[in-house]
């Protein structure tokens, strides 16, 4: 593969999802080694630098170009690059290899595994993940750290951040102090009477070679010594000219960063780098590693302490050396961790060094919150054998130390107020007043709260006072004497809680009611002085269905002084109106309170109620009932008599359920559910087996809107007025067919037919013409449905007529379906059958 299919093919696998170690093993099976994928990397960061997307670092100083870059060693993320020391954390998953397919298109499974037991393959792969993180490895990290219970210490994540690497700047002026190595660029400039500049790098041996004259040894000596000598070896020679060496490209130190820190190691740094350049390089400290004492050593001596608080809090660099060549930085373990919750603005764990105390770590802590209690803390500690308890008050806080696990608690103040009085109801500006100044007693609080309001009750208030148990008592205040003057003032004390009332809280809240024929009707408000005719003007005035020559008023009677009961407990007034005005009644009458007012429905108001008839009348449609009992016949003769296509037999009736009959069949088909679940109960203890889709359709079963009636309209257009001549009601539909000369059989027949009518054949006719019983058939019990919806059973001397329906039923089991008895009718018996057919499906 080349360089350029190299990258293409980790490119693509990266997006698709393809894990590092994955992607490492297809290419070494491609034939990929360690230097392509170097190779490839390095492309990689020029054409990220062409595009602006990255900085490539170089070790390279162009002829003249005197500026310096960080020759040491980066950080991408957490992780080191280039040839410095890590630590790096190995996947312990064996991957599953992919297929692949070769040159010439067979398919190679699991041809040379490489896995992290081979050292190329781990060369690789942190190769490749220093320019391509593994997507997958982050992933896997980041839920691993998640799940990682680890204690927040303030400070210890400094050294973790991205935006804060503490990478020392390569371009400030070279320090006086800074000593010559092996490997610094120096530049020595000859001006004056000659013009000469002179480039070098300090040799291994410390000297730097100058044309024509030699090495100089300058490896070990501060810029002003080296200047000093080069004065002192070539002036001679340019004694008309000014000699002056200035550092170019500095030189790298190697630095071993030990102990308690994240990647232990030696670092290959810049060299300007300080400590905390080094410990940010190192990954900080680990979870065991001191902030507060760590030290650098340098040829065998120490030669600085580094707190890192006093870098964050503080903002001082001080310890925050420059290193050199071979310096030691060692990280110990912690001396005294202690943990501080409650009311602080930063609640976590501290680092403490033994003899700092408690108002150093609430100082840590950033102090107390706005509503923390701080007259004492609360300190838990470990004895070694139990814990102890400690309140440190506000005056020990500097004198008590702190101890390793330490844990320090800061409660809150209490709910509750040390100087404060309340005021509640009828005054203009109720709310918590300071106790004290100018505000002592009833009559100055009232006067802060902006005074009483007009519907104040005045002669007697209520006031809560806490007592020194802090159980509560109640003082009566006189505010009306107080504030005239006629009773002494009462003081007032802390948490003293003053209710004043209003006049209509002082009494029970009274209303009057309106029934009846109003638009209104309701409970309104009482108010003084209200007449019967105010009143119904209130409710929105009579409606067109109210009496007005009824109209009852009841008042309640009532003696507070009465000793014993009396059997009359209401008085009612009656009245009539005419035009809204009382016209017959007491005079000057005027409503009291919790008087009701019933206003009558006129016995003479009616609606207007309309029926339909449809089919074969002259003229169908819809007709308003012009008297209570008119009857069929009225009817067939308002719509004109019937035409001469109608069957007046088989005319039917359909009725609209009133309420009445709605919640008596709601009551019905309830009772009857329940009495299928109760049988259902029983069947299942007795292990017998029931009719479930029977007791399914009576659970879905809803009740219809209308109802059949049996009519017979041709009997009572004979006699008008007899008992056939049924009374109609508001929303009968009167069908009037034409003429059907056919005859259905069904039910229990071997083949269920329709046939046309036979004048004088008997029912066996029929059902010989649907070839005859079943041998499930109930012949006794077979029953014809008329067209004008009545039923007659042939057993009793039904005969068949036109349109008619034969059906016979099935032996032991009602074939009805609960909607079929529903719809026979709403009579008492319709419904005692219906509950005995219930109980027979479950036999």
């Amino acid at each position: 593969m080349t360089d350029e299919q190299v990258l293409e093919f980790v490119v693509e696998e990266n997006s698709s999802g393809t894990s590092q170690s994955q992607i490492v093993t297809k290419l070494m099976q491609r034939g990929v080694d360690i230097s392509q994928i170097r190779r490839v990397r390095q492309k990689y960061e020029r054409m990220a630098n062409n595009q602006g997307l990255g900085t490539v670092n170089s070790n390279s100083s162009a002829t003249g170009n005197r500026m310096r870059t960080n020759n040491g060693k980066t950080t991408t993320g957490n992780r080191m690059t280039g040839d410095s020391k890590q630590t790096v954390t190995r996947a312990t998953e064996k991957d599953i290899l992919p297929s692949y397919r070769l040159s010439d298109g067979r398919e190679n499974v699991n041809e040379g595994v490489y896995d992290e037991s081979n050292e190329d393959w781990l060369m690789m792969r942190d190769e490749l993940n220093n320019f391509i993180p593994d997507t997958a490895a982050i992933v896997e990290k980041y839920f691993a750290d998640k799940d990682k219970k680890e204690t927040k210490v303030f400070g210890r994540d400094i050294f973790n951040n991205k935006d804060l690497t503490f990478e020392p700047d390569m371009n400030i002026a070279t320090p006086r102090n800074y000593r010559l190595g092996p490997g610094d660029a120096v530049f020595i400039d000859i001006y004056g009477a000659s013009q000469k500049t002179i480039e070098g790098t300090v040799s291994p041996d410390g000297t730097v070679t100058i044309e024509g004259y030699g090495p100089v040894q300058v490896g070990g000596l501060t810029v002003d010594e080296a200047n000093a000598r080069l004065r002192s070896t070539i002036g001679s020679r340019y004694s008309s000219s000014k000699i002056r060496l200035t550092v170019g490209q500095t030189r790298t130190i190697m630095v071993n960063v030990m102990g308690e820190v994240n990647n232990p190691g030696t670092y290959t740094l810049p060299a300007f780098a300080t400590v905390f350049h080094a410990l940010y390089m190192a990954g900080g400290t680990n979870d065991l590693g001191t902030l507060r004492n760590i030290k650098v050593y340098r040829n065998n001596r120490l030669v600085s302490t580094v707190d890192i608080y006093d870098y964050i809090l503080n903002g001082k660099l001080t310890g925050n050396v420059r290193l050199t060549d071979n310096d030691v930085i060692s990280v110990g373990p912690y001396d005294c961790l202690v943990n501080i919750t409650g009311k602080v603005k930063r609640p976590m764990f501290y680092e403490m060094k033994k003899n700092e105390s408690v108002a150093t770590l609430l100082k840590y802590a950033g102090g107390f919150t706005g509503d923390a209690y701080k007259k004492s803390v609360r300190l838990v500690r470990k004895t070694g054998r139990e814990y102890s308890v400690y309140n440190v008050d506000e005056f020990d806080m500097s004198a008590f130390q702190l101890a390793d696990a330490d844990s320090v608690s800061v409660d809150s103040i209490l709910a509750r107020f040390s100087n404060m009085v309340e005021i509640k109801g009828a005054v203009f500006r109720p709310g918590m007043y300071q106790v004290g100044g100018n505000i002592t007693s009833v009559r100055s609080l009232i006067e802060h709260a902006d005074g009483l309001k007009e519907e104040a009750f005045t002669a007697r208030a209520v006031m809560h006072r806490m007592k020194p148990d802090r159980t509560l008592e109640v003082i009566p205040v006189d505010v009306e004497g107080i504030l005239a003057g006629t009773v002494a003032d009462v003081p007032i004390q802390n948490n003293d809680v003053l209710f004043i009332p209003t006049k209509q809280e002082m009494m029970e809240e009274q209303t009057i009611t309106i029934h009846g024929e109003v638009n209104y009707p309701g409970v309104y408000k009482y108010a003084d002085n209200e007449t019967l005719e105010d009143f119904v003007l209130q409710a929105g005035g009579l409606k067109q269905t109210a009496s007005t020559v009824k109209v009852d008023v009841s008042r309640r009677l009532v003696n507070p002084k009465a000793l014993t009961t009396d059997s009359i407990i209401a008085r009612t007034y009656t009245f009539a109106l005419k035009d809204g005005f009382v016209i017959d009644g007491e005079p000057g009458f005027k409503l009291m309170p919790f008087d009701e007012v019933y206003v009558r429905k006129s016995p003479g108001f009616y609606k207007q109620q309309n029926v339909i008839v449809d089919g074969e009348v002259m003229f169908s449609g819809t007709y308003t009932l012009s008297k209570k009992n008119q009857r069929l016949s009225d009817l067939i003769k308002s719509a004109g008599g019937v035409n001469d296509r109608a069957y007046v037999p088989g005319a039917r009736l359909e009725r609209k359920l009133n309420d009445a009959e709605r919640k008596r069949m709601e009551t019905v088909l309830e009772m009857a559910r329940e009495q299928a679940r109760q049988l259902q109960v029983e069947a299942a203890a007795q292990n017998k087996q029931i009719d479930l889709q029977s007791s399914a359709a009576l659970e879905k079963y809803e009740i219809p809107e209308t109802y059949s009636v049996g009519i017979e309209l041709d009997k009572a257009l004979a006699n008008p007025g007899s008992d056939a001549d049924i009374v109609l009601r508001e929303g009968d539909r009167l069908v009037v067919p034409q003429y059907s000369a056919t005859v259905k059989i069904n039910g229990e027949v071997m083949y269920p037919n329709t046939v046309g009518f036979q004048k004088g054949k008997k029912v066996k006719y029929y059902i010989n013409q649907a070839g005859g019983f079943s041998t499930k058939a109930k012949k006794s019990q077979t029953f014809i449905v008329y067209m004008n919806g009545m039923i007659g059973k042939v057993s009793e001397g039904a005969k068949p007529r036109p349109g008619c329906e034969i059906f016979v039923p099935q032996k032991k089991v009602n074939t009805m379906s609960v909607a079929e008895k529903l719809s026979i009718g709403t009579s008492a018996a319709s419904i005692a059958t219906m509950i005995a057919t219930l109980a027979n499906l479950f036999k």
